[in-house]
């Protein structure tokens, strides 16, 4: 990779922010608050994010010293170079694609579900087949497929297009959530959380407190996912290398602030038995923003700030996604197609080509797919984040005179903290614990193990095609 970027700079701070920021709040919030409340709770809740946001800061930091420090596309494809080499970084790099291209095909299958939420049976048109039960409708299949290729279009034209989409979302988002957490406020009651505090533990089987709040914290990492596009995209940043680190963290703030008013807001406003019933008809968040300015109009008016969210978080992904693709083919690490920037909007067009294709496909899986595709975002971005963290600790002790213009106080620690929380995290994934209901199920094993197979085919590729495999990343 040239020292001399190919990118234009053109993002600023608040572009940052709101990629950041609009890419971990996104559509989670609205569809699996039900989830959250009914498993750990209001009070299990908070501490679930408190132990997910917590893990997140923690890596957040690293990730803020080293983006200040290498500053190049790809982010984490270059901090595990530096660290392991060419194969540590192509598995480091590889993981965290898989949490975007999960991630976004989980945006292009969860919009027409909104859609439907509004419409109601009507949207149902063409029935196609059935995945896991749930029935396919063509007009689902093409709505899903035509944002993809919106969504993609609009990311070739250039970043700076893109970032200002995001801009304008993230701000609607922002307003929807501060409606309902103003309209909690004044409807709401004390009540409601109290007779909530740790989930409907009698109606789930051999759940515990201790694993409803492991439940909750295990899908945090999928709703934080975004902070990481940053160093993505980090040639493309025209601010100091010291304020990224700083407008990072920021955002993993404030993401964990909202997630947190958003929480706080529907347990004031919703007992615990309207949370089930909800659960079973409709969207909890919607049915809370009902509840709580007391028409159902307001309920649709939440859900087109969903909608907003799952724009600014596909957006950000495809952005990410792309970025590291770009990256890695410029190390020769894939093929070199993926190197290749349009000519006139300077844009990986073949790797957001590939991540558009990604997403167009989801919609033919519907419904159903969408819990796979979360775990298994989760999983390949835990495995990421483990091996950013350890580069970061390698690299400390590597190379101790490498500019730091973000440096972390207490370096080994944030950093061994970093180590154990993620690592942590992704054995969760992985081995099953009695109190926990985080271990991947057969489907997501196959969505994880069909990526590892398509890399480890890439890999045996490049590495056979290409003699300088892994010899293009910078060593400045």
């Amino acid at each position: 990779m040239k020292n001399d970027s190919k990118f234009e700079r053109v993002l600023e701070g608040k572009d940052i922010v709101a990629i950041a920021f609009g890419a971990m709040i996104g559509w989670g919030w609205v569809i699996n608050s039900g989830d959250w409340l009914t498993n750990a709770g209001f009070a299990g809740t908070v501490i679930a994010f408190l132990i997910g946001g917590g893990m997140v800061m923690f890596v957040g930091l690293v990730y803020a010293e080293l983006t200040a420090a290498m500053p190049k596309c790809g982010g984490e494809h270059i901090f595990s170079y530096r660290a392991f080499g060419a194969t540590g970084s192509y598995i480091c790099t590889w993981a965290i694609i898989l949490g975007y291209a999960a991630c976004s095909a989980y945006e292009a299958a969860a919009f027409p579900t909104v859609i439907r939420y509004i419409m109601g049976d009507r949207f149902d048109m063409g029935l196609m087949y059935y995945v896991a039960g749930v029935p396919i409708y063509a007009s689902n299949v093409i709505t899903g497929v035509l944002l993809a290729a919106v969504i993609t279009a609009v990311n070739i034209r250039g970043v700076k297009m893109a970032a200002v989409v995001q801009r304008i979302l993230t701000a609607g988002i922002m307003l929807v959530g501060l409606l309902l957490i103003g309209a909690s406020v004044v409807n709401g009651s004390t009540g409601n959380l109290t007779s909530n505090l740790f989930g409907d533990i009698h109606n789930n089987g051999n759940q515990t407190v201790l694993g409803g709040i492991l439940t909750v914290s295990c899908m945090t990492p999928f709703l934080f996912i975004g902070f990481d596009v940053i160093p993505q995209a980090a040639e493309e940043i025209r601010i100091p290398f010291k304020k990224i680190g700083k407008i990072m963290l920021f955002s993993i703030g404030l993401a964990l602030a909202f997630y947190l008013a958003v929480v706080f807001a529907i347990s004031y406003i919703m007992p615990l038995g309207e949370i089930r019933r909800s659960m079973a008809d409709g969207l909890v968040a919607a049915d809370a923003m009902r509840l709580a300015f007391r028409t159902e109009a307001m309920g649709d008016v939440l859900i087109i700030g969903g909608m907003c969210g799952i724009v600014t978080s596909w957006n950000a992904f495809l952005l990410g996604g792309s970025r590291a693709l770009y990256s890695m083919a410029e190390a020769s690490m894939l093929p070199k197609a993926f190197s290749m920037l349009h000519q006139k909007y300077k844009t990986p067009v073949y790797a957001i080509a590939l991540c558009g294709i990604i997403c167009m496909i989801a919609p033919f899986f519907g419904k159903a797919v969408l819990i796979w595709l979360v775990d298994a975002a989760s999983f390949g971005c835990s495995v990421a984040y483990f091996l950013v963290s350890i580069s970061f600790l390698v690299l400390r002790k590597k190379e101790p005179e490498m500019k730091r213009p973000y440096k972390v106080k207490k370096g080994r620690l944030v950093g061994t903290i970093a180590v154990a929380l993620s690592g942590f995290l992704m054995i969760l994934y992985i081995i099953p614990i009695p109190f926990s209901s985080c271990t991947l199920i057969w489907q997501e094993w196959i969505v994880v193990g069909a990526w590892i197979l398509i890399g480890i085919l890439f890999y045996l590729y490049s590495k056979k095609k290409y003699e300088d495999f892994g010899t293009h990343v910078s060593e400045d």
